[in-house]
């Protein structure tokens, strides 16, 4: 039993609009899914990937209209690391984001950047042989596109001190201080620790949590391998799009175990992946309020249909 990879990352945000604006046009991915919060139906959850919407290139959002700026610290995640093919790409990803009003700062291999709500990312050229996980944009050339998730990094206490839920239960490479890799059935990905210097707040612009891929099958075996090992894991929990359980490391990161199926075409046209607004099925009953009192979202990729 082994897990696949990463599946998602969820954030916050206080503004749908603007997060559709900066990682659908800005950023260049697609939104794959356009739907509302299983536990809150009155917000959205918009999914943003590669074409196919495929775990490993996808990062969601629950929008809370007017959520006040949150900021990391202990048991959170402060940084996602994006996948380039090259150090070119950096280059052209230095010019687009200035273009648009955004700093970066330069590393080797890599470009520093905030979103537009403060949330750290990081430009990484990739070089661990995951197959590239691309979307279209008419203004991003093929060769400088996003090409998947690479990696992420918490702020935790002991960061340095290995930490053996996720090496021995979870199946990470510890390689060295506060430094991980989950070498997945299909794609790796790189986690690590940075010492907490501060308690985090909650809002807009921070992680939620971070969802790792499993097979189908293997969902309940993770169940109990993680009650095992002492962690409190939720139930099963049918999210349309995968099943999922969620419990806590005990640096205080909120993970997510994800099933690879049914997948987002499972109730939308490939080809019109995000154009329409989905509902849940537990909550098929309250569409046509939804669809009255959200807030209409424009979809770059419609737009560009409508003005061609």
């Amino acid at each position: 039993m082994k897990l696949a990879g990463l599946h998602h990352i969820t954030m916050i945000t206080s503004d749908a609009q603007r997060n559709v604006d900066f990682y659908a046009d800005v950023l260049g991915l697609r939104l794959v899914k356009k739907t509302v919060n299983f536990d809150d139906p009155t917000a959205y959850h918009l999914y943003f990937g590669d074409e196919q919407g495929s775990p490993g290139s996808i990062l969601t959002w629950f929008e809370y209209q007017g959520a006040r700026q949150g900021h990391a610290g202990a048991g959170m995640i402060h940084t996602i690391g994006l996948g380039v093919s090259s150090p070119e790409a950096l280059d052209f990803w230095a010019e687009r984001l200035a273009a648009h009003g955004y700093e970066s700062s330069r590393g080797e291999a890599s470009l520093h950047f905030s979103d537009w709500e403060g949330l750290g990312l990081e430009l990484v050229v990739t070089d661990d042989g995951n197959a590239p996980l691309r979307a279209e944009h008419p203004e991003i050339p093929a060769e400088f596109a996003i090409v998947g998730i690479e990696g992420a990094r918490a702020y935790a206490p002991y960061a340095n001190i290995e930490e053996t839920l996720l090496t021995e239960t979870l199946g990470f490479e510890h390689l060295l201080a506060g430094e991980y890799r989950l070498n997945g059935e299909t794609r790796t990905f790189y986690w690590g620790y940075d010492q907490a210097t501060e308690n985090g707040r909650p809002g807009a612009g921070t992680v939620h949590h971070i969802a790792w891929t499993t097979q189908d099958d293997e969902q309940e075996a993770w169940q109990q391998r993680i009650a095992e090992a002492g962690g409190y894991v939720s139930p099963v929990m049918d999210r349309d799009y995968f099943r999922s359980i969620y419990f806590r490391e005990p640096r205080g990161v909120l993970f997510e175990i994800a099933t690879k199926s049914p997948g987002f075409a499972v109730d939308e046209d490939p080809e019109r992946l995000g154009e329409q607004l989905r509902v849940p099925k537990m909550h098929a009953h309250l569409r046509d309020e939804l669809e009255q009192t959200l807030t209409p979202l424009v979809n770059p990729r419609t737009r560009a249909k409508v003005e061609a």
